[in-house]
């Protein structure tokens, strides 16, 4: 299954969520939803969840036989195998946890997997939702501009990956690695390092400056691909270091005639708005 990890939010309160693009459903973190219903920590909510579920099996509850798991990002950042449930599962598992939150949660639950169906009959709609979030936390109308922008670009870039044979995972991180390193001077892992950053997104922590080469860059490897028609990884990764090294040819350009880099230390918290939205810990 093609499967595409999200944070959704219910209440402030983040859950872990995977979608399946083959079966066109959600997959809920059981833990994290057990912690929303219970208004407890990860810690209380992982112990309720077993002895639950313990209690399910000796009862020869399908359900939760039939429940399977994921490896989903935990709050140190590493990938852990983790109990989840699609949505007709866990509409069942939440019967068993008496909880004031169940009725709105179920609601919830509905409007989240309507609103992916709607996404993918409508592509659009899931920009306009992108845009929502970024004005949410604060960014400025033409960085949002830059960044769904971005979005396209590198989604036209995989697509010829694909279509060339590059496997997506490591082939694709480090295709992209020789593309950051080529115009900026830093892998992706350094140039995060050099802002600062520990687990948040890079391109999410780029100034307007820094997403328009990279846009240029991973734009630039694209009509190279489709130019030369590359077969495989190796081969492709002669395609990213030239299309990196047309952002770099801007970007001394531009440096020379501004005397100065523009590559930046800065990262989204020091330009945001001030008042963001504080979201709980799992």
């Amino acid at each position: 299954m093609t499967k595409q990890p999200a944070l959704k939010l219910f209440e402030q309160r983040k859950i872990r969520t995977m979608w399946d693009d083959e079966a066109e459903k959600w997959y809920f973190s059981i833990v994290d939803v057990v912690s929303v219903l219970m208004d407890s920590d990860y810690q209380a909510a992982r112990k309720y969840w077993k002895v639950l579920k313990g209690r399910l099996e000796k009862e020869g509850n399908e359900t939760v036989t039939n429940c399977y798991q994921l490896k989903l990002k935990a709050a140190d950042g590493k990938m852990r195998m983790t109990d989840v449930a699609d949505t007709e599962q866990l509409f069942r598992i939440i019967q068993s946890v008496p909880s004031p939150k169940a009725e709105p949660f179920k609601q919830w639950m509905a409007h989240v997997a309507s609103q992916r169906i709607d996404q993918m009959q409508d592509p659009e709609l899931s920009i306009d939702q992108a845009i929502i979030d970024y004005k949410r936390l604060g960014y400025s109308d033409a960085w949002i501009n830059q960044r769904i922008k971005s979005i396209e670009v590198r989604k036209e870039l995989t697509d010829e990956w694909q279509r060339t044979g590059v496997h997506e995972g490591i082939e694709y991180a480090s295709l992209t690695d020789i593309i950051t390193r080529e115009w900026s001077g830093f892998t992706t892992k350094q140039y995060k390092q050099h802002k600062g950053l520990k687990k948040e997104n890079l391109r999410d922590n780029m100034t307007n400056l820094e997403i328009a080469l990279n846009i240029l860059a991973e734009a630039s490897a694209t009509e190279l691909s489709k130019q030369r028609n590359p077969h495989g990884y190796k081969q492709q990764t002669e395609v990213a270091k030239d299309g990196g090294s047309v952002a770099k040819a801007a970007r001394n350009q531009l440096e020379n005639q501004l005397g100065r880099s523009i590559i930046s230390q800065s990262k989204a918290s020091d330009y945001l708005l001030p008042e963001k939205p504080k979201e709980a810990d799992n």
